[in-house]
């Protein structure tokens, strides 16, 4: 029996193009198995490289998840065996064409009573995004049923310096020849394909149940306590500034604001607030850290 499969993305530098083609290669490979590959745009296209206005211009947007009108697509079928969702998380938050997507009637049209396996492409953090995401599948009335979170790997500074230089000039190379290349690695991108493999042997025998156990098993998911801990609290703080800078009339003097508080809570404040919780709270918090892992690693919904 024949299986046909939306894979479904937006992006600006190509990688989660590029992330998409390499997961969806073992699906093609099955037989009687059509994969089709829509790219989305939006109408007003974002700028890539960003200016650093321009950029801390979409976050009010991108927190609050306002749609913007997106380019015309379409889909060959009105009903699909899986759909491949690919997104990228902006101010921790699904970007905003990806939200919009996850807005349109029509692609909601198509993820009712659907399963879904949703892969990103980001620096490090992704949980806040993915909860959202979770929600607007719930809302379609898709199955979530596998989820693939791919990072850059390099520690917090070093990816802030690398993902500032790639967004900012467009470049995909080494900053000053020393700094590693931003982004996704070359090697994760291709060996997605494992995860592909992964999720056809869930597709052959149409029994999605266990099909996240696996993947994270194949670390297609990893959540450091760090950064969960830490995007967390900033998902609040992020949706504060977003309401303040709404209601304003100043909104780019504020954007400036935020933009410099940002930098300082990253670079000064998060290395101090996890001290004092690795210090005072961490080490007697041990079996609710471990759930929270577990559930953010999951695709189930609080």
């Amino acid at each position: 029996m024949s299986k046909k499969i939306l894979a479904v993305y937006f992006t600006q530098s190509g990688q989660l193009g590029d992330i998409i083609d390499h997961f969806t290669k073992p699906l093609e490979s099955f037989p009687d198995t059509v994969v089709e590959k829509v790219r989305i745009y939006p109408a007003k296209p974002f700028p890539f490289p960003w200016t650093s206005p321009l950029f801390f211009n979409a976050m009010p947007e991108s927190v609050d998840g306002v749609p913007t009108a997106l380019e015309p697509f379409t889909f060959k079928e009105a009903q699909y065996d899986l759909i491949i969702l690919g997104y990228q998380p902006w101010f921790l938050s699904p970007s905003i064409p990806a939200g919009s997507l996850l807005r349109h009637l029509s692609f909601k049209a198509v993820l009712n009573n659907t399963p879904v396996v949703t892969i990103s492409g980001c620096r490090n953090m992704w949980i806040n995004a993915q909860e959202k995401v979770k929600n607007l599948l719930k809302e379609a009335g898709a199955n979530l049923v596998g989820n693939i979170a791919l990072v850059d790997r390099h520690n917090n500074y070093t990816s802030l310096v690398t993902i500032l230089y790639w967004m900012l000039t467009g470049k995909k190379d080494r900053k000053w020849g020393l700094f590693p290349k931003p982004g996704v690695s070359d090697e994760d991108i291709v060996n997605s394909a494992i995860f592909g493999e992964t999720v056809k042997m869930h597709l052959q025998k149409n029994e999605w149940s266990g099909l996240q156990t696996r993947l994270q098993e194949q670390h297609a998911v990893n959540v450091r306590y760090s950064l969960m801990f830490i995007e967390r609290k900033a998902g609040r703080i992020f949706t504060i500034w977003s309401k303040i800078i709404n209601k304003s009339k100043k909104r780019s003097a504020l954007l400036v604001a935020f933009k410099y508080y940002l930098l300082i809570a990253l670079c000064i404040a998060a290395p101090i607030i996890l001290l004092v919780d690795a210090i005072f709270f961490k080490p007697f918090l041990g079996k609710r850290i471990k759930k929270q892992k577990e559930y953010y690693a999951g695709v189930t919904l609080k």
